[in-house]
């Protein structure tokens, strides 16, 4: 429930201050005074578009923020999926907009996105417009509204399911085939390719190793002319071992005498152990070196095969090569059990459409159930609007498969006696329709716990008894736990209203400002008798609107 409404500099309003109760409520006011300025605010608290020319000239910013009275709905766990704090039922929804064109969201003073926001305020509010009449002409709309009757939002959520599976597995079928049929048109070339591959045998790293070995065996007589310097230098007579092993004799003998030099000795004797493990091993490599012409020419021929597989794939190393041969694998397996795969995709897709037929039937056999209510309904209240030769039947008929099941929905209606039924759309007047989507309406608000309903002139075309038994409907909707505002120019809904506010524009040489205030109940007289008779107000007027009045 909407419980307060607060509005800053946004387009004629300065400063907008208002409580609201349960129940049914009205807003009036003259056209232009600015209930759709008002309107407008809530909606960009319901996550609507912002626009920077709605901040008030000469602003910097404008501010929207309503609270809300959730603690009779299941709101919770939506709370907690999208981290954020509820407190006692209380929600506070704040929309901040500056004339730079900025826009930021908050819900209980937590920064939102406006998705979020959009999401919150359809589980809160149902704004009905004028411009919502024109839904009733759209098919979806009228599946879904016998969708709310029908209870159908697990059942449609587990269909849902089930058709996206099969529509990934119609997806998945058509990749393969044409795949394979691709595959096929170069089979020769790929088997060529992939034999030609398999017979290289390439493995990871060899090519790096090949390319060492190869500059080994190119320098041979070099390196195995440096090994041997190495080794004669390190070895022959007065050579460096040799003068360190005087060295460090020289050292020893003398190192009783002066304990200093102990550690040069020690540091002596670890360096010779080293150098001399070092000669063994520059000889062991001079010894182990040798030139072999054979392996050099295998080496040659095994790099230009692998070099010329990478120019002819594309491919800078042999492990890109190995990838490439993976893939050329996979294209010929595909050839040689693409049809096999194919076949079980098309049996695991036949098993799954079996199951979206059985969902689609059930789903025809709540609708079928649910249109049975709902034609009832639709006709009992359409005959208490001033309708009563009225006919109304919901027509289903079978078609393709789609997201929502295999019915095709269509309204069939007729307001007078002698006319054949046909869909709404081409023979409803406004009136009509709008009595229509009251009607809807409140059905559905008996299912839907929507927390606030607000019309917005939804007795456009109507008038007189038919305006009374539309606010007797909205009022037994408040009556009955929702909370419901109308915004009307009918005095007969507005008498009805348990609460009225007026909606009026306060104009000045230099500006002009929308205002909205609660009426009391002399002011409430007023207002009704205004509405009855224009800006001079007649004693007979004022007598009506006090009948009208009379009912509280």
């Amino acid at each position: 429930m909407l419980k307060h409404l607060y509005i800053s500099n946004y387009a004629l309003i300065d400063k907008l201050d208002v409580d609201f109760n349960a129940g049914f409520s009205v807003i009036t006011g003259e056209t232009g005074a600015g209930k759709s300025i008002i309107l407008g605010a809530i909606g960009l608290l319901l996550g609507q578009r912002a626009d920077s020319k709605s901040v008030k000239t000469g602003c910097q910013k404008c501010t929207i923020e309503a609270q809300f009275d959730i603690s009779r709905y299941n709101l919770s766990s939506w709370f907690e999926d999208n981290d954020l704090d509820i407190e006692d039922g209380e929600c506070t929804i704040r929309r901040e907009l500056t004339s730079t064109g900025k826009s930021r969201g908050f819900i209980n003073d937590t920064p939102v996105s406006v998705q979020q926001m959009k999401r919150l305020g359809e589980m809160m509010v149902d704004v009905h417009s004028q411009h919502q009449n024109l839904l009733l002409r759209q098919e979806d709309f009228q599946l879904t509204i016998v969708d709310i009757i029908a209870k159908n939002d697990d059942l449609l959520k587990e269909y849902e399911k089930v058709f996206t599976e099969y529509n990934i597995l119609t997806k998945e079928i058509e990749c393969l085939r044409l795949s394979l049929a691709e595959s096929r048109e170069k089979e020769d070339l790929l088997r060529f390719q992939l034999n030609e591959m398999d017979a290289a045998k390439l493995t990871d790293g060899e090519q790096e190793e090949l390319e060492q070995e190869q500059d080994v065996s190119t320098h041979t007589e070099e390196i195995k002319s440096a090994l041997y310097n190495a080794e004669h230098l390190l070895c022959d007579e007065g050579a460096t071992l040799d003068s360190l092993k005087q060295a460090t004799n020289a050292l020893s003998n003398v190192s009783p005498l002066y304990s200093k030099i102990e550690p040069l000795v020690e540091r002596l004797d670890s360096t010779l152990i080293e150098l001399k493990d070092i000669a063994d091993e520059v000889s062991r490599e001079a010894d182990n070196i040798d030139f072999n012409a054979e392996r050099l020419e295998y080496i040659h021929e095994r790099l230009d095969l692998i070099y010329t597989l990478q120019r002819k794939h594309h491919k800078s190393t042999v492990a890109e090569l190995i990838e490439e041969y993976e893939r050329l694998a996979e294209a010929v397996s595909n050839i040689d059990n693409g049809d096999e795969a194919i076949k079980e995709k098309e049996e695991q897709r036949e098993k799954v459409l079996d199951s979206v037929n059985k969902l689609a039937q059930k789903l025809t056999d709540t609708r079928r159930k649910a249109t049975v209510i709902i034609e009832k309904e639709i006709k009992h209240r359409l005959e208490a609007l001033g309708m009563p030769d009225v006919e109304f039947n919901i027509e289903i008929k079978k078609g393709e498969l789609s997201v929502k099941g295999q019915d095709n929905i269509s309204y069939m209606f007729s307001a007078n006696k002698g006319m054949a039924m046909r869909p709404v759309a081409q023979v409803a007047s406004g009136g009509e329709i709008a009595r229509l989507m009251l009607a809807l309406k409140a059905l559905v608000s008996a299912t839907v716990k929507l927390p606030t309903i607000i019309f917005d002139e939804i007795d456009t075309g109507v008038s007189g008894k038919i305006a009374e038994k539309m606010a007797e409907i909205m009022n037994d909707m408040g009556n009955a736990g929702r909370q419901v505002i109308s915004i009307t120019h009918l005095p007969q809904i507005a008498a009805r209203g348990s609460y009225q506010y007026k909606v009026e524009k306060n104009s000045t040489q230099e500006l002009t400002t929308t205002i909205m205030r609660q009426l009391n109940d002399e002011e409430r007289v007023g207002e009704i008798a205004q509405m009855l008779s224009g800006s001079d107000i007649t004693d007979a007027a004022l007598k009506n609107a006090k009948e009208l009045l009379k009912w509280k």
